[in-house]
């Protein structure tokens, strides 16, 4: 489909979301409401997805159909069963895809060490990417599920809420910004990849809902140091 990469605003796009979870949840309600094509898949299978494709008009899925000619796939699993997606996954995609990782490393809490971001310093996104063999846009990572739903507001409302996104992919960081002033948010360009450290777990944006004023503070605050807290 053409116009997909239109940062003044978007055709209708399929857009494969790859978890069922609450942010893959309720992205798959925004998305949906928005009048994307979303079809959702999650580890279970697409028969456990009835109740979410009866209530926003998302198609359920498997992984390999979610993505198969996806303009946008959102990957919002744990960190740790990033790897354990099929490879390849993403050639069937269309050819200018952007992707969407939501993925936070919880060292303690989930995830256990993963030697890449511990060890070699990627920054989660990076690993990611590495993981996908495709550059990643990484938004939506420090978002409470809740405020997908509550929080959006029209372009200029004093009180929209602003949201970080990094990575390397200029066009694809247009294609998130679109679609985020279509559901309602703001955006804030994080950098490239290698800054995305500023927006992961322990930083002064991560669960920060505020201006974009506010957001870019945050992020020029933030300290590269991973604090004991989310280190394995």
């Amino acid at each position: 489909m053409t116009g997909t990469r239109t940062p003044e605003g978007l055709s209708t796009m399929k857009i494969g979301i790859i978890g069922a979870g609450n942010i893959g949840g309720n992205l798959t309600r925004r998305f949906t409401a928005a009048g994307h094509d979303v079809h959702v898949a999650n580890s279970r299978g697409p028969q456990t997805l009835t109740a979410l494709a009866e209530e926003t008009g998302a198609t359920p899925a498997t992984l390999e159909d979610a993505v198969r000619d996806a303009q946008v796939v959102v990957v919002t699993i744990p960190l740790k069963a990033v790897p354990n997606l099929p490879k390849g996954l993403l050639d069937t995609a269309a050819p200018d895809v952007t992707v969407i990782d939501t993925g936070n490393y919880y060292p303690q809490q989930r995830d256990g060490k993963i030697e890449g971001i511990e060890d070699e310093g990627l920054t989660e996104s990076r690993w990611t990417e590495r993981q996908l063999g495709h550059q990643v846009v990484k938004v939506f990572n420090g978002t409470y599920a809740a405020d997908l739903l509550d929080k959006p507001r029209p372009q200029g409302d004093p009180a929209r809420v602003a949201l970080p996104i990094a990575s390397d992919d200029t066009a694809a960081k247009q294609v998130v910004t679109s679609l985020l002033d279509e559901i309602g948010f703001d955006a804030v360009d994080a950098g490239g990849q290698d800054e995305s450290w500023r927006q992961q777990p322990g930083t002064p944006v991560y669960g920060l809902a505020a201006d974009a004023a506010s957001v870019r503070k945050a992020l020029d605050e933030a300290s590269p140091t991973r604090t004991a807290e989310w280190r394995a």
